[in-house]
């Protein structure tokens, strides 16, 4: 028997372990709506987690959530609520049932072919769709296994990849004239995810376009002989930005990772990191392309006889500095009824599942 991850809902779990990192970065800022379901299912209960979970996404806000404890799935987002058809969100139980049974037995399979026989251990996938505003769309499908990447597909291909010795052998069945799951997968991705999207989008229109400036504030730190130059941005809305420094017309690279985090209010916030010379500090400016700004935001490091840090609010219509106190991080964190449910496709073999379909 496959693991198939029954194709629904986007899903994103907040867990408290490592995480399938498998998800694309984004490069550059591009305005649109993206769809996201995110499925885990467990070895035994712990680290706060059910046996099974499966969360959906819609630009980054939690829509739905079905889990082993509950048992149904349930709508998160207050706009979500207007699906007020009770047949809708049964299917969707109904199906989240049957990729919960699969996904248990995925687990047990996974340990199998890597020996082991005991222990906490995870399985993860993560599906789902973009629509950007210049009618270009993108899908994507991968899973992990023990929060290390095992199976990713290529959406234009419909072929998946094993990236693990072990993933070997589910891959080559997916891939087979008799199974084609990653058509399946493919097709999905590029229609059904994409019209639900855009029924969620109208749900939820009035939160999911709006559009809320971003703040800046460069700083540094100097540790040793190295400078340290920090960019933060925060309270920005919707959540794709890019955030770089320069020198002088140059890219500097940032060698730490760059993390997009929520923020109570439901906006979001980014820091970016360089190193320099303490001696050259002159000359670097920080870059922010977001879609409420008219044009790309920049703001220069100057030093200041005081604390050595500039805030500045990235609104193009206020002008002046204003000093902001800075705010802690926070942890990080389909569609109309239809009748017709993809059926599940023997995929229990390792560390994933495939993607079926979900109302």
């Amino acid at each position: 028997m496959k693991l198939l991850l029954l194709r629904g809902h986007n899903m994103r779990v907040p867990l408290p372990l490592p995480l399938l990192l498998l998800i694309v970065g984004v490069s550059g800022v591009h305005s649109g709506h993206s769809l996201q379901y995110y499925r885990t299912a467990v070895s035994v209960s712990g680290h706060g987690l059910p046996l099974y979970i499966s969360v959906g996404y819609v630009d980054g806000i939690e829509i739905t959530r079905y889990s082993s404890d509950v048992g149904r799935e349930v709508p998160v987002a207050p706009w979500m609520k207007k699906l007020e058809d009770p047949e809708y969100w049964e299917i969707n139980t109904q199906i989240n049932k049957g990729s919960e049974a699969i996904a248990k037995q995925g687990v047990k399979t996974a340990m199998s072919r890597f020996n082991q026989t005991g222990g906490f251990h995870i399985i993860q996938e993560m599906y789902g769709c973009e629509l950007r505003d210049d009618g270009s769309t993108r899908g994507y499908e991968q899973f992990g296994y023990d929060g290390k990447d095992a199976i990713t597909l290529d959406p234009k291909l419909g072929v998946y990849y094993a990236l693990t010795d072990q993933a070997q052998v589910t891959t080559q069945r997916w891939n087979s004239p008799e199974e084609r799951v990653g058509e399946r997968s493919k097709n999905y991705l590029e229609t059904e995810c994409i019209d639900w999207l855009r029924k969620y989008v109208e749900y939820g229109k009035e939160e999911l376009e709006r559009r809320v400036r971003p703040e800046v504030k460069v700083s540094d730190q100097n540790v040793n002989r190295v400078t340290k130059l920090h960019c933060q941005v925060y309270g920005f809305y919707p959540r794709d930005v890019d955030v770089k420094w320069q020198k002088k017309g140059m890219d500097v690279p940032s060698h730490e990772a760059k993390h997009v985090l929520p923020n109570s209010d439901g906006t979001y916030q980014i820091r970016v990191t360089v190193e320099v010379a303490a001696e050259d500090r002159e000359g670097h400016s920080c870059h922010v392309d977001h879609a409420s700004l008219d044009q790309t935001f920049t703001v220069k490091w100057e030093p200041q006889s005081s604390s050595n840090t500039l805030w500045i609010v990235s609104s193009v219509v206020v002008a002046g500095v204003i000093v902001i106190a800075a705010a802690g991080f926070i942890i990080w964190k389909k569609r109309s009824v239809k009748k017709t449910i993809y059926s599940p496709t023997d995929t229990s073999e390792v560390d994933g599942s495939s993607v079926s379909s979900h109302t």
